[in-house]
């Protein structure tokens, strides 16, 4: 299961409700985007990271 690799954001699910209550199974995904970057070492890493956490966060990008 993708998860963000800052944040730790991932798949969520829970019920979509009608007005009469009635209850279907949904599912929100996290808006993460596939970006490659410097680890601590310097070497080269492919990770998912959450569009908001992606605009905050000054990652070194490769």
């Amino acid at each position: 299961m993708a998860e963000c690799y800052v944040t730790g954001k991932k798949t969520m699910t829970g019920n979509r409700r009608s007005h009469a209550l009635n209850a279907n199974r949904r599912v929100w995904k996290a808006n993460l985007q596939t970006i490659r970057i410097k680890d601590e070492h310097g070497n080269i890493k492919r990770v998912k990271i959450s569009a908001r956490a992606l605009k905050k966060n000054n990652l070194e990008r490769v």
